[in-house]
């Protein structure tokens, strides 16, 4: 017996049928992907014409001096961080420092606020 040197081409097991049905598949995934784009990168027109008009149920009072404003700000954050303070206290581990991590934002926003009503009013 001889030994056959070059190897016996692979059995091809797809059918016409099958490759296009792949065919098909693929192009509806391209499709897909295509609309997916250009929803989020170019939306349409019912999301980009309408202005964003805020709600005007909890409106602040349009004659507010500035330092008015920065200092219920003030106020507000410095509250806030007591209550980041306090429930991090009640919690251990990862969501303790998750509540810390909150009230440090909002301790650099409360110096940040501060800041803003020295520049306003320098006394």
């Amino acid at each position: 017996m001889s030994k056959k040197i070059v190897p016996d081409p692979p059995i091809d097991t797809t059918t016409p049928k099958a490759e296009k049905t792949r065919d098909d598949d693929l192009f509806k995934d391209r499709e897909a992907i295509k609309r997916a784009l250009d929803y989020y990168l170019d939306p349409p027109a019912q999301y980009t014409e309408k202005p964003r008009r805020p709600s005007t149920m909890f409106m602040v009072a349009p004659d507010m001096d500035t330092e008015s404003l920065l200092a219920h700000a003030y106020e507000s954050l410095a509250t806030a961080s007591v209550l980041a303070s306090d429930f991090a206290n009640d919690l251990t581990g990862p969501q303790r420092y998750t509540a810390l991590a909150i009230q440090q934002s909002i301790m650099l926003a409360e110096l940040a606020v501060n800041r803003a009503l020295d520049n306003v009013d320098p006394a």
